[in-house]
């Protein structure tokens, strides 16, 4: 008996707290959509201001400039030609490699061996991020590891993974990848025994080697937290956002994914970095999505970066890109013109059928118009024969009752003229009866009282004949009548 009523009441909750997850399913995918269109928009507008933020970061670069002129100490012009070299890593690759260039020329003059160590580090770096491959790896030759202190080690084994990273995204071939990647993390292993492991960096280089490792969950979790400690609207917020958005790629997550890029794409925009990565990522994750002219619009700005920043790497990166999502914006824009040339034949076929159309509904409306006419005097000549009959049925019904009221008089005086004369035969007046029935004052007196009850009574039916009668005579004929 337990059974029969505790399992409808399990199967019931079941069913409510699928409809309540699928509920909260709905509502983030539409939070999210709303989240990332929201993005989008703002980096169509940032993409739009690029020539603003740009100007921005020259200027930057203009007032340590006029710094570094009012400068005579090398100590201090090295420290300010890597400010420079700081702004320029990632803005123009050239300008950036030739303040490198005299900061090694100042570390030789000073006889500074870390500084020398240091800017050879930079060189091999920024060589490596225009696509001088070859240039990186002969001044990594050069650098006696051993004799470097702590810092310049981490920056050693800092820059060798940044350019092995680079030659995995340029030699686009399994069998390298394979092997950049293994140096790679063979790299990250020292570097990682060289760092604090409290400390930021080596939480990054840990979530990196997680990645690598497939343990994307572990890797995500590290870098969530070290998205929250970036200050938002810096070049570590881009790392950290890209950082996420690759993780969330390896864990499907398509929303987080795009999201993460937005962000990076957004912050390096705003901060004029041209060796954009995160742009041209976007772009291909679009792409893939189906949505053209954003992903098109974003390679293109992708590729005037790299040519402003003058990076042959970069270049060849977006090249086995670019025309796959220019040839497929161009046949959507050609498909486009042919819809509107098909759209435009249409609308002018409707067109000649519309006016075809409205002239014949124009000549049936001519047509209904006509017969309306016709019908409506034909509607006149129905009421004007109809209040003709009336007018003669008036008449008739006047004549008729006059006639009867005639008839009713006249058998009156019949019948008193018949009891008149059965009493004077009666009486014996045979002298009075011949005087009676020999005058005629009374048959003249009957005949004006029905000239006067005809005249009335036509004059009722006709009330303007003499009027009418006398607009045919001329004037000293007409009749003009007496009052009764």
């Amino acid at each position: 008996m337990h059974n029969h009523f505790y399992r409808p009441v399990k199967g019931n909750i079941r069913t409510v707290l699928l409809a309540f997850f699928c509920i909260i399913f709905f509502c983030q995918n539409v939070y999210a959509t709303k989240e990332i269109d929201s993005l989008l928009k703002v980096l169509d507008k940032a993409i739009a201001d690029r020539e603003g933020y740009t100007a921005n970061k020259e200027t930057r670069i203009d007032t340590i400039k006029k710094k570094l002129k009012n400068q005579g100490s090398l100590e201090d012009k090295y420290r300010l030609n890597n400010d420079i070299i700081l702004e320029y890593q990632s803005f123009k690759c050239d300008s950036a490699l030739a303040y490198i260039e005299r900061n090694i020329q100042i570390a030789k003059d000073l006889n500074h061996a870390d500084y020398l160590s240091e800017s050879k580090l930079k060189l091999a770096f920024i060589s490596a991020m225009s696509g001088l491959f070859t240039q990186a790896a002969e001044i990594f030759d050069t650098i006696h590891y051993d004799s470097l202190p702590l810092h310049l080690k981490v920056l050693y084994w800092w820059s060798h993974i940044r350019y092995n990273e680079n030659l995995v995204k340029y030699s686009d071939s399994q069998k390298f990848e394979r092997v950049y990647e293994q140096e790679n993390k063979n790299s990250r292993d020292v570097l990682m025994g060289l760092l604090d492991p409290k400390g930021e960096m080596y939480l990054k280089e840990m979530a990196f080697k997680l990645k690598g490792d497939g343990d994307y969950t572990a890797s995500a979790k590290i870098q969530e937290q070290l998205f929250k400690l970036a200050e938002p609207n810096s070049h570590g917020y881009a790392m950290s956002a890209m950082g996420l958005a690759m993780v969330y790629k390896e864990l499907s997550n398509a929303n987080l994914e795009e999201k993460y890029l937005i962000l990076a794409a957004i912050t390096d925009t705003r901060l004029a970095v041209k060796e954009n990565e995160s742009l041209l990522t976007l772009a291909i994750h679009l792409y893939n999505k189906g949505e053209v002219n954003r992903a098109y619009n974003y390679v293109r700005a992708s590729l005037e970066d790299a040519n402003f920043y003058n990076s042959r790497f970069r270049n060849a990166v977006i090249a086995r890109t670019q025309p796959i999502i220019e040839a497929t914006y161009l046949a959507k824009i050609e498909q486009q013109r042919k819809n509107l040339h098909l759209y435009a034949l249409l609308i002018s076929i409707f067109a000649v059928v519309l006016i075809l159309s409205l002239y014949f509904l124009y000549r049936q409306i001519k047509v209904v118009s006509a017969a309306k006419k016709s019908l409506s005097q034909t509607n006149n000549q129905l009421i004007s024969v109809n209040q003709r009959l009336d007018e003669a049925n008036l008449i008739r019904e006047k004549y008729i009752g006059y006639y009867i009221n005639q008839c009713a008089v006249y058998l009156d005086k019949l019948d008193e003229y018949r009891r008149n004369v059965n009493r004077k035969i009666k009486a014996g007046q045979v002298e009075a009866l011949q005087k009676l029935t020999t005058s005629t004052s009374t048959l003249e007196k009957d005949a004006q009282e029905l000239y006067q009850d005809f005249d009335s009574t036509f004059l009722e039916v006709y009330p303007t004949f003499v009027d009418e009668l006398n607009l045919l005579l001329r004037e000293e004929e007409r009749f003009s009548l007496k009052k009764g």
